[in-house]
């Protein structure tokens, strides 16, 4: 069970080949007094597999949740055009640190594993056109940072350092495919 509605990690999660299905629990996602961006991330992704298997309890269930910071400050979705343009102003010249954690609840045998997994976005230097012309072509107003990198925002970006470049969009596949198989679960 895949504890998400974020199409980007349904179709990450689709290329293990394993069969899934998806549920859409209703979190709060704001980050809590004084949490950092790190421990936002995993507090929700366990808080997101916590509430599905509570609904389906003898499931395996899959929890992930990404923030982004630059300076210390998080960054969130833009949600509007004009937001992305100031994201994007803020950001360029500047690394991000992509913080994406993952949680595995296994209801039948009360198991749990958390990864956190982060990942360094380097933006290079921006102008206005850039920026605008990015913003033509692919709007990334459900993407934190208004950068795409497994599209054109990678033309935005000059360097990424990572251990799992899946982590980066969304769901990081290296680190629950070992702990899938730790559960039990065939995966190549």
């Amino acid at each position: 069970m895949l504890a998400s509605g974020s199409r980007y990690r349904r179709e990450l999660l689709a290329r293990l080949g394993i069969a899934f299905e998806i549920w859409s629990p209703e979190i709060d996602e704001r980050a809590l007094a004084r949490e950092s961006p790190r421990e936002t991330a995993v507090r929700l992704a366990h808080a997101k597999a916590a509430a599905a298997l509570t609904r389906w309890p003898g499931a395996i269930v899959i929890g992930s949740d990404q923030v982004a910071e630059v300076d210390g400050a998080p960054i969130g979705k833009p949600g509007t055009l004009d937001n992305a343009r100031k994201q994007l102003r803020l950001l360029s010249g500047h690394t991000v640190a992509f913080h994406t954690a993952l949680c595995v609840l296994n209801g039948a045998s009360a198991s749990r594993h958390e990864r956190l997994v982060t990942t360094d976005v380097s933006f290079r230097a921006l102008s206005e056109g850039d920026i605008e012309r990015y913003l033509a072509r692919e709007p990334a107003l459900d993407c934190a940072g208004s950068a795409k990198s497994e599209g054109l925002g990678i033309a935005l970006l000059s360097r990424l350092s990572g251990d799992d470049p899946t982590a980066l969009v969304g769901l990081p596949l290296i680190a629950l495919a070992e702990i899938l198989r730790i559960e039990g679960i065939e995966v190549p």
